[in-house]
């Protein structure tokens, strides 16, 4: 399986420069829709054409580092270290992901990987809940990362 990768660098000069990123999440949301995550304020907000705010939820410092590379990824997983370096690292780079990669795999060599990845997955946790009004929800990728989904309001099971 071929891994996309991309490398996205978010420092604070870029952050005062470029205080709103705007999203487009086709499949999970109609053409008429966006999400605005305004880096200053940690706001993240659904706005319609109008524009209309549809809904908005106040982030976290953590939850604000972890869902920028969630949705810069999407469609794809984020994968994990990717989401610890965000978490651990105030400038993230090439490097900064590849450092972050390497701890990881030690970590899970030596048998403390879920200790290690711990801080990220509160912060998905918290995340999670904060999605819902949006529609939207975090799915884990087995030992991976995360993914932005869409939240189903019906479950389809299998006859």
């Amino acid at each position: 399986m071929q891994q996309i990768r991309r490398t996205a660098t978010l420092t604070k000069n870029e952050i005062d420069m470029k205080n709103v990123l705007h999203f487009y999440l086709p499949d999970l949301m109609p053409d008429t829709q966006k999400l605005a995550l305004n880096l200053e304020t940690r706001t993240l907000s659904l706005l319609a054409d109008g524009p209309q705010l549809v809904a908005e939820q106040q982030l976290s410092a953590n939850e604000l580092r972890l869902i920028v590379p969630i949705l810069e990824y999407f469609p794809y997983y984020c994968p994990y270290e990717v989401l610890f370096a965000y978490l651990t690292s105030e400038i993230v780079t090439s490097t900064t992901i590849d450092h972050c990669h390497k701890y990881l795999q030690g970590a899970q060599d030596q048998g403390n990987w879920q200790q290690e990845i711990r801080p990220v997955r509160r912060a998905i946790s918290s995340l999670r809940s904060k999605l819902d009004c949006f529609q939207l929800r975090i799915s884990t990728v087995r030992e991976r990362g995360c993914a932005l989904t869409g939240l189903s309001l019906t479950l389809k099971y299998p006859n």
